[in-house]
């Protein structure tokens, strides 16, 4: 049984420059390409009251963890969103816990599961989808539905690591590889062709009427992912995917 790796705390100052600043892997039992597992990192930002719209509360301040998969974790996932043959082991995946701002405005914490290279990146992202107070529905790893990508993106669910393939295709996505978060499944629909993937995303078809949650070119979301080295699939020309960020290795 692996060990819990301690936490340590970040200093507040590294992280206010970044504030400023605009899925084969072996299995779960092989080491992360022989190098030793990364510690679990907290990061806390200061609340900002500037990002907060005039009259509203201050916000409560980000707190970010970083941390190698515990055991319940990986039982949890094992079968259900990873299995013998995906392209990465557990070792090589983190377990995120992220603040963000719901639909109503309130804090929350969610869970991200993504690939330990990008899992710093990640929390850095949030760092400033939060203080921007960029709503997000809801951040759950996707065993709370099974392993299914479609029931995830019904519920609107912003997710990162899910062994499975790009959709009609037989190539791993990189999801598989934990190197991929899509955000806001409905406002932000996957379309290849006449496909809208979830199907409600077909109310979020005009991006020029940009409404709450919608990701569009240039905005807060676009801006932090790309800040750290993402790739956005909105701006693909085939198979655009407006949830879709993703850091290939």
């Amino acid at each position: 049984m692996p060990m819990r790796v301690p936490t340590r705390l970040t200093p507040l100052l590294a992280l206010v420059p970044l504030l400023l600043g605009g899925c084969g892997g072996g299995t779960g039992g092989s080491p992360a390409s022989g190098a030793p597992p990364s510690p679990a990192v907290s990061v806390s930002a200061p609340a900002s009251q500037s990002a907060s719209p005039a009259g509203s509360p201050a916000q409560t301040a980000f707190v970010g963890t970083v941390e190698a998969l515990p055991p319940e974790v990986r039982q949890r996932m094992t079968g259900v969103s990873w299995r013998p043959g995906c392209p990465v082991g557990l070792d090589d995946l983190r377990l995120l816990r992220l603040s963000y701002v719901d639909f109503a405005g309130a804090a929350q914490v969610g869970e991200l599961v993504v690939h330990r290279a990008i899992a710093d990146a990640v929390v850095r992202v949030f760092a400033k989808l939060y203080a921007a107070r960029f709503p997000i529905r809801g951040m759950r790893t996707v065993e709370a539905y099974d392993g299914s990508d479609d029931a995830s993106m019904a519920a609107d669910n912003t997710s990162g690591f899910n062994c499975r393939n790009v959709p009609n295709t037989k190539h791993w996505s990189n999801h598989a590889y934990g190197r991929a978060i899509d955000v806001n499944t409905v406002e932000n629909p996957y379309l290849q062709g006449t496909l809208i993937m979830p199907p409600a995303g077909k109310d979020y078809l005009d991006r020029r009427n940009v409404r709450t949650g919608m990701i569009v070119a240039g905005d807060a979301v676009v801006t932090a992912f790309k800040s750290e080295g993402f790739a956005w699939g909105g701006a693909w020309r085939t198979g655009v995917d407006y949830q879709h960020f993703e850091k290939p290795g």
